[in-house]
């Protein structure tokens, strides 16, 4: 449990620079920012794999670039289901998936997960 919140925090942080950084990408208020960082790892726990594995030809074909839209998508969800949180267009949805995954993986590489001691 301590992982997905230290995870959420992560993925807020990135949300929350695309807001700044990207003018497609808005938060109401601070409630549905965090909202939708813990949303968002909830969808990417149960829907992207599943999406990941239907479109792995696809993935292959673009040499991998198809998952750049596969998280946008996931983020796109996300803003479809919450009314504070707002995407507009698939570039805006791009640009937060680049920028949330590289916030991720700081964190990751932050809090050494994935190393074995």
């Amino acid at each position: 449990m301590a992982k997905f919140i230290v995870r959420a925090i992560f993925a807020a942080i990135g949300l929350w620079l695309s807001s700044v950084l990207l003018a497609g990408v808005s938060f109401a208020d601070l409630g549905s920012l965090i909202l939708a960082a813990v949303l968002l790892g909830v969808v990417n726990a149960i829907l992207r794999p599943i999406l990941f594995i239907l479109t792995l030809p696809l993935t292959f074909l673009t040499l991998g670039l198809f998952l750049l839209v596969l998280n946008a998508a996931m983020i796109g969800l996300v803003a479809a289901l919450l009314g504070g949180f707002t995407v507009s267009g698939l570039w805006a949805g791009v640009g937060a998936a680049v920028i949330t995954g590289v916030t991720s993986w700081i964190g990751h590489m932050i809090l050494g997960e994935g190393r074995e001691d």
